[in-house]
Order: C-alpha cells, then sequence, then structure tokens
C-alpha cells in the first residue's frame, strides 16, 4: 500500500506552481464577524456587525468599482508573499518595492479569553510594519446598504468615522488621519495600527491593544490546535481545514455559517448566486462528525445547543436552514448597488430555501443531536425528556416521507419523492429507535425499529432503477443523483453491497467530469456546469469504504492540490479549468476535507517508519 509523502521529501519539496484562483482569498475571523483578503492584503469582504451583517467592505461582489476595500499600497511594489502565521487565524502579507524596501501587514480579528469569558469584538486589526523605508498610501473606502456609498465621514483626534444609513464604523488609528482621508502617499518609518470596528473608544492606544490583541490572539489560535487529535498524514491541510471550520461558528448561538459570503456564482457567467450566510440543517452531521473527530468538543457543544434549540421548538416541521439567530427572518431581496463577483449579478440578501419543502431536515437534526445520547465528554447527556422532544420530528418523518419536496438540491421548479429525502426520514426512525433502546424505552425501541426496517425496504426497492443500473435520484425515476453516495455513510446499506458497488461504477461514469463528480445533470437553470465538492468527498468516502482505498486516496490529493492558495475550499471546482467557483470558505467542503483525511490516514501507532520504503512521520499532501 502506497502513502502520501511526507512534507520532509526531496521529491515533494518542489511541488509544481499552483495556477492562481479566482477564489485565492483569505479568512480572519473571531466567532462574530469574519473578512476576506486577497494576496495583496486588501480587505475586500468584512460583514458588520456579525456574519449576515451589512458588508463594510464589499469589494468581493463590486464588479469593476473600486469601492468597499481597504488596502496598502506600496510605491514601486513588485514582490508580494501572503500566507497565516503557522496554526492560526492571522495572515501576514510582505509587499516589497524595487529597492527592497517594504511593508509588513498582519490582520487578524481578535480572540482570546479575558475576564473569564472569550472576548471576540466586532473588529478587525491591520498592523503595517515597515521594512526600510517604503512609501505608502492607506486607501480605506467602506460601503454601507450593500453597496452604497458612505454619506458622512468625520475626523476625531485618533479615529475616522464613517457613517451610512443607521450604521457607523469607526476607524481608531494611530496613522496620520489626513493621510487616509485624503489618500495621500507617505514616508511609513514607524509601525502603525488600524482598528476597524463600532463607534465605541478603544480602552488602551491602538498600538498597544494590537499588540496585546496580537500576541493574545496567536496564542490562543496554537493552543486551541494543540487540542486537536488531527491524524497523522495530511496535518496541516486538517489544521487549516479545522481553523477555517472554528471561524465559521457564530460564538453567541453556535450556529455554523455555510460559508461567509453571499452570491459568488456556483459558475461563470450564470445566475446560480445564493447567500450562504446562514445555518443548513443537513450540514449539522457532517460538521458534528468532523468535530466530534477533531476532539474539539466546546465547538460540537456549541452547535448541538443550537440544533437541540431548534428541535425543542419545533413541533415536528423544520426550515433547512436558519439564521445565526433561529428566529430571523430569511426573506430574499437583490442588492441592486452591487454588479457581483466579477460583474455576474445577481447578489442576493436572504435565501429562498428557508421557505422550501425539505424532507432531509429532521433527519439531519436527530443525526446531529443524536451525539448527546452517546458522548460522555459532554457536560450535559441527551435524557428521556429530549428524546421526546425529537419523537415529534419522528412522528413528522413518517407523515411526510411520502410527500414530493425540492430535495437536497433545492430544485425551484419540481417536487419530487427524492431518495436522499427518503433516507433521512428513515434516519430519523432509526436514530430514534437506538436512542429508545439506550434509554431502555423497549417498546418505543421496537414501534420505532419496524417502522424503519419497513422504510428501508421501501426505499431500497424503489429507489433501485435497472434501467440505470443504480440508485436513482428519486423513487420510482431513473435520474441519477450523486447524493446517493450517502447512503452507506447513513447506514441505509452497505458501501460492499453489489447494488451500492454498481451504482458507485456508473455514477462515476455518468457524473464523473475530467475526475470530478457532479451532483446530477440537468436543475431548473439547465445543465450543471461545475462539480460541487462535497460530492466529491462523498465520492471518495465511498471509495474507502468499498475498499477502493488506493483510488480514494488518489482523488484525496488531487483536490486537496485544488485548494486555493490559502488552503481554503470554496462550494464548486470547474471541472476543465480547474477554477474554484461558489461561496467561501464552504463549510461542507472544510468538514469533507477533515472527514476523508481521517479515513485515509494512518494510525500513529504507524508514526514511524520501520523500513526505508515507509514514508516519514506527518505525511501531508505538501500542498
Amino acid at each position: 500500500m502506497t502513502h502520501p509523502r511526507s512534507s520532509l521529501d526531496p521529491a515533494t519539496a518542489a511541488a509544481p506552481q499552483r495556477a492562481a484562483q479566482p477564489l485565492d482569498f483569505a479568512v480572519i475571523g473571531n466567532g462574530r464577524v469574519a473578512a476576506l483578503l486577497d494576496g495583496q492584503a486588501r480587505i475586500v469582504w468584512w460583514c458588520f456587525p456579525r456574519f449576515d451583517g451589512d458588508p463594510m467592505f464589499s469589494r468581493l461582489l463590486s464588479g469593476s468599482e473600486e469601492k468597499g476595500f481597504t488596502d496598502v499600497v506600496v510605491e514601486g511594489a513588485v514582490r508580494t508573499h501572503s500566507a497565516y502565521l503557522r496554526n492560526t487565524a492571522i495572515l501576514e502579507t510582505t509587499i516589497e518595492d524595487t529597492r527592497g524596501n517594504g511593508v509588513r501587514i498582519i490582520d487578524f480579528a481578535p480572540r482570546y479569553p479575558r475576564f473569564e469569558r472569550m472576548l471576540h469584538p466586532a473588529q478587525i486589526i491591520r498592523r503595517i510594519e515597515p521594512i526600510g523605508l517604503p512609501h505608502i498610501k492607506i486607501r480605506v473606502r467602506p460601503t454601507f446598504n450593500y453597496g452604497a456609498p458612505r454619506t458622512a465621514e468625520v475626523a476625531g483626534s485618533n479615529h475616522i468615522r464613517y457613517s451610512g444609513g443607521d450604521t457607523t464604523l469607526r476607524l481608531t488609528t494611530d496613522a496620520p488621519l489626513s493621510y487616509i482621508a485624503h489618500e495621500t502617499t507617505f514616508a511609513l518609518s514607524r509601525p502603525l495600527t488600524l482598528v476597524f470596528g463600532p463607534d465605541e473608544s478603544l480602552e488602551a492606544s491602538a498600538d498597544s491593544v494590537s499588540r496585546e490583541g496580537l500576541d493574545r490572539t496567536r496564542d490562543y489560535w496554537m493552543g486551541w490546535v494543540r487540542g486537536l487529535a488531527v491524524p497523522l498524514d495530511w496535518q496541516q491541510d486538517v489544521i487549516r481545514a479545522a481553523i477555517t471550520l472554528q471561524l465559521c461558528t457564530f460564538d453567541e448561538t453556535g450556529a455554523i455559517v455555510a460559508a461567509h459570503t453571499t452570491s459568488i456564482p456556483e459558475a461563470p457567467g450564470t445566475q446560480r448566486n445564493w447567500d450562504y450566510r446562514y445555518c443548513w440543517l443537513r450540514d449539522a452531521y457532517f460538521v458534528v462528525m468532523a468535530l466530534n473527530r477533531l476532539g474539539a468538543t466546546q465547538t460540537m457543544e456549541a452547535y448541538l445547543d443550537y440544533i437541540t434549540t431548534l428541535a425543542l421548538g419545533s413541533t415536528g416541521a423544520l426550515r433547512p436552514v436558519y439564521g445565526i439567530v433561529h428566529d430571523q427572518p430569511l426573506d430574499e431581496s437583490v442588492a441592486e448597488k452591487l454588479p457581483g463577483f466579477r460583474g455576474m449579478g445577481p447578489v442576493r440578501v436572504g435565501n429562498q430555501a428557508a421557505e422550501q419543502l425539505q424532507h432531509d431536515s429532521c433527519g439531519s437534526v436527530i443525526l446531529g443531536v443524536s451525539q448527546m445520547f452517546i458522548d460522555q465528554r459532554l457536560p450535559r447527556m441527551g435524557d428521556e425528556a429530549l428524546y421526546r422532544r425529537l419523537e415529534l420530528l419522528g412522528y413528522h418523518a413518517l407523515r411526510i416521507v411520502e410527500e414530493p419536496d425540492a430535495g437536497i438540491w433545492e430544485y425551484r421548479g419540481r417536487l419530487r419523492l427524492h431518495t436522499h429525502s427518503a433516507t433521512m426520514c428513515w434516519v430519523s426512525l432509526d436514530r430514534l429507535a437506538r436512542i429508545a433502546s439506550l434509554l431502555g424505552l423497549e417498546d418505543d425501541a421496537r414501534q420505532w425499529r419496524q417502522n424503519a426496517d419497513r422504510l428501508k425496504s421501501e426505499i431500497l426497492t424503489r429507489a433501485w432503477s435497472d434501467k440505470a443500473g443504480a440508485f436513482a435520484g428519486a423513487l420510482d425515476q431513473h435520474d441519477l443523483d450523486a447524493s446517493v453516495l450517502l447512503m452507506p455513510e447513513l447506514g441505509l446499506i452497505s458501501a460492499k453491497d453489489a447494488r451500492f458497488l454498481k451504482t458507485l461504477d456508473v455514477i462515476e461514469r455518468e457524473l464523473g467530469r475530467n475526475g470530478f463528480m457532479l451532483r446530477y445533470t440537468n436543475d431548473d437553470f439547465g445543465a450543471a456546469e461545475t462539480s460541487f465538492l462535497a460530492c466529491q468527498f462523498w465520492y471518495i468516502d465511498a471509495l474507502t469504504a468499498a475498499g477502493r482505498v488506493e483510488l480514494a486516496r488518489e482523488k484525496l490529493n488531487d483536490l486537496l492540490a485544488r485548494r486555493n492558495a490559502f488552503g481554503i475550499l470554496s462550494e464548486d471546482i470547474h471541472p476543465t479549468t480547474g477554477e474554484l467557483w461558489g461561496n467561501l470558505p464552504q463549510t461542507y467542503s472544510m468538514a469533507g476535507i477533515v472527514n476523508s483525511c481521517m479515513n485515509l490516514s494512518r494510525s500513529w501507532a504507524e508514526a514511524w517508519p520501520r523500513s526505508s520504503q515507509d514514508p516519514e512521520p506527518g505525511a501531508s499532501s505538501s500542498v
């Protein structure tokens, strides 16, 4: 058996240069806010005062308009390098001119324990340190109300207040205010700090706040990573994915957003632009599984609290997607003042999917919450009272399983009895049977097991298509759908069952494009052009479970090599160009990295090679 090479192996030291991606953006954040930066340290996206807020920096979706950003322009710049400080969410960028002068820019959102609680203000902090004596220009051009220019700019003694509508953004800084206001070039002879946040005074000087914040935020991330149970192989890849998942967690409620952006199209020139700054219940199982395997129990516990709140507040029916504060409306509208990513509008705010019929929601919640009944690390375990609330979801699943829905792909123009939705209804019944048995409720367990077994038999019979030679995407239909790759993961069928092995081959042949998996062939908007990256991870995991480990490892290494310059994946990849598309960072994709690497890694017992043919410890994808 071959294994991924070690990052110390000379044969991989000179990896081929990765082509520039349309989405070469890093993300910084702290559990309240998050910002995206390009390779030149331009902050192009920052929603304020929380993940789903108005983007103060909106250059990402401003088309050709030079608005909605902040950056540092170095006169005569010829070289730029940008990377995360190891095992942190802190970004360091160096920009140099022809004479070797330049700047070192440190960007982060402060996050560290203070006064026996986690400090995570709605702030981003930028430190600009001189290398030699560079000439620089600081530009700050916020927008308000989704792309509108500021209506007022007022300078104080050491701050500038930018206003638009009901929102005010304060920049506190020790840089010359007039230079910033007029975007004047000046010689940088000392470190400068910029603190963006609410219209409040800082407790100390900007320099002191940034130095303390940087040191303590770095300590926080280093300590958090030390507590992760990472696999032996692909360690850095998993660590970056874990940090990114943590950045997608809204601390106040425990919600985990699908992505930090809205309306980056799934493919160039399409109308498939959606707002992903919300929490999809179907992500629950995969995110909980990833966090559990990493040992990130506090993040997992917070997320379980969020979805448990939904379960306790429900009489059965659940929406497929909720806001980071679950009772907030998600009415969909178009932001007319933002042209879109590379001019590819529309830019949507809110998500109509919240109004759709998607019958996988009950199973998604029960899958996630079931962790509370078996995980002894959690301070509060699941009990009969919680089980009784989950029962309502099970009864609802029984009622709706024969009703058509929009499915996992949220079709806007058709309803069917989707195989995945039916499977998730079965999951509701199956897990409730297991939970009831754990609690000693044998009569309940017997009832749920009978219903689950009956539904399982019906799904496996009606989902099979002799015409396709595979399980189809909807009952009594023949169209293929990559979501059936989840059937073994969810426990409906063995990955080595002959029917599933045939399905795996057919889906690979019919939905594969240049090695990447499409979700389906057509939807409301026509033929699919890009591959949904979560499907690629499902495919990799299905190959692993089916025993095709070498091919799974090959596919995983290839996929990891397609990440952007900062180790992040978005929602989609173009199978021909290899370009990433869709919102980012995509939670589903980042959880996929964790789960697939965990599945395929060697154990720590195999850490040190026993012969010269074995790889060195700590092997990674060398990306």
